[in-house]
């Protein structure tokens, strides 16, 4: 069982940045891939992007590519979303997931039915 905490939500002008962070409780953080999402009022659920165990290897939804960067630290349990250069359309709720597969390649971790934990989402407002 693991249980993910997100924090460091909040509002923020168009053009600024954020950073998220996901504690997750236990001592098997890092046998998990980490994911973040993000939901937007009236709309799906979407895949941000994703970190492998290592940290070595991430991917990214082209929406976010070259303006997001995940990185965790397993030392600590937790797991980061820096988000820089935001846009009015990243106004969503930010979920952290984990899941304890290993796995190569994107379509490993872009979709939330293969995640299997979750956080309870910290709400990041851009705006324009």
């Amino acid at each position: 069982q693991v249980q993910l905490v997100e924090s460091g939500g909040g509002l923020v002008q168009a053009g600024g940045s954020l950073r998220l962070s996901c504690a997750a409780s236990g001592r098997t953080f890092s046998r998990y891939a980490m994911g973040w999402f993000r939901q937007a009022p009236g709309k799906e659920r979407e895949f941000v992007g994703a970190i492998r165990q290592s940290g070595s290897t991430t991917y990214y939804a082209d929406s976010v590519k070259g303006r997001f960067t995940i990185s965790r630290d397993n030392a600590k349990n937790t797991v980061y979303l820096q988000m820089n250069s935001l846009k009015a359309e990243d106004t969503a709720v930010y979920y952290c997931a984990a899941l304890d597969y290993y796995c190569s390649g994107y379509g490993c971790y872009d979709q939330d039915s293969q995640y299997k934990y979750w956080g309870q989402g910290t709400q990041v407002t851009v705006s324009s």
